[in-house]
């Protein structure tokens, strides 16, 4: 029993660095496009499609998933997930074509889905109320670390090893990962059971629909230009897999300095203030890309500013979702994350299509003109002078 208080304490950390190994599994693919499509023979827009076709599996899997597990306890839940992932991964290393790789991405990122909504909805439940939205704000560092460390070192290692020894890279952090998670996490944890009444009282709630509709636009507006942003600052400025693994960095950082400065000051701002802020922010990196296309110099400043706001503009919305509704966040959580996984197919599908017909300038505006239409309905849900929410 002593051991229960400061496995609870370190319960936090554990979660957020099964997001990191979720998060490497999701994006991997961003930073290693070049390598993927020379190692399997494929278009570069054919390697991107790893990244569309996952993300629609996970739109689909998120709510899905929270149905069909939401009886489960959540260190069995959450345990097996990060155990699917490392695995996954694994296997990806061994995949000897394009059409086996996309098959165990899919497999893996089905059972994946769940892990990241279901972190946050197992965060609130470990914590006092008035801590809930920093705790949750805080598991999505690993989102940030994902970016900040992960794509960097994926770049690296593919750029050098090739891309089959940086999968390798993530299954082994999803086993270490694996190991701390089921050390760390109480056992006992269990949600409200997610039924048909649950989603019918989601889908009246204006307010629920419209934070649900700022994340889908933020994360599709990211994904036009994050898809094929290697590739990008390769063609338009020329620069090289290191120069790229660094700009990479730079969005990381700077994204894991966002959910940090969000963490501090959204128990005191209160989310809607702290999702304006930095939904502002990501407007003006993206728009800064968009002009600064060209210039290797003012496109790495553009995404230092985009960073800032990458991943605490999607832990604001999750923030949101649970005060909007607590009685209902198992489900808006989750719904929360399918939607944003719907962002990253339109956004990179989108980004797909103007890539391939290579008009490279476009794609920073269409991205801008997403997250113009985000910021218009951030604003439209500013709640009452007397509400934080």
């Amino acid at each position: 029993m002593e051991n229960a208080p400061a496995a609870r304490r370190f319960a936090p950390t554990a979660l957020m660095l099964g997001n990191l190994v979720t998060g490497c599994s999701v994006l991997a693919p961003a930073g290693m496009l070049p390598e993927l499509a020379s190692g399997l023979d494929v278009t570069i827009h054919a390697a991107g499609l790893l990244i569309t076709f996952g993300a629609i599996t996970l739109c689909i899997g998120s709510p899905l998933t929270a149905w069909l597990t939401s009886r489960i306890e959540r260190r069995t839940l959450l345990t097996t997930t990060l155990a699917v992932l490392a695995f996954g991964n694994l296997a990806s290393a061994f995949a000897p074509d394009y059409t086996s790789l996309l098959v165990i991405r899919l497999v893996m990122l089905a059972i994946g889905a769940l892990y990241t909504p279901q972190a946050a909805g197992t965060a609130a439940m470990i914590v006092p109320v008035k801590r809930r939205g920093s705790t949750i704000a805080y598991i999505f560092l690993g989102w940030s670390l994902a970016a900040a460390v992960g794509l960097p070192l994926i770049t690296f290692i593919a750029s050098r090893y090739g891309w089959r020894a940086a999968y390798g890279e993530i299954g082994v952090l999803g086993c270490v990962s694996f190991v701390l998670l089921l050390m760390r996490l109480p056992g006992g944890l269990k949600g409200v059971p997610v039924d048909l009444k649950t989603w019918v009282a989601v889908g009246r709630s204006k307010a629920i629909l419209l934070l649900l509709a700022i994340t889908m636009l933020q994360m599709s507006g990211q994904f036009v230009v994050f898809t094929f942003m290697g590739p990008l600052l390769k063609k338009l400025t020329g620069a090289s897999p290191d120069a790229i693994g660094m700009v990479f960095a730079v969005y990381g950082v700077c994204g894991f300095l966002g959910v940090v400065i969000a963490t501090r000051i959204v128990d005191t701002w209160g989310p809607f203030r702290t999702s304006l802020l930095f939904t502002c922010l990501l407007l003006a990196g993206i728009t800064g890309w968009a002009l600064g296309a060209g210039s290797l110099v003012l496109m790495a400043v553009a995404v230092a500013v985009w960073g800032l706001g990458f991943a605490s503009t999607n832990s604001m919305q999750q923030v949101r979702l649970v005060a909007a509704a607590p009685p209902l966040a198992s489900a808006t959580v989750a719904l929360n994350t399918s939607v944003l996984y719907i962002g990253q197919a339109v956004g990179s599908a989108t980004g797909g299509l103007l890539f391939a017909r290579e008009l490279l300038h476009t794609l920073g505006f269409v991205a801008v003109g997403f997250v113009v239409l985000a910021l218009i309905l951030v604003v439209l849900t500013r709640p009452a002078a007397a509400a934080t929410a």
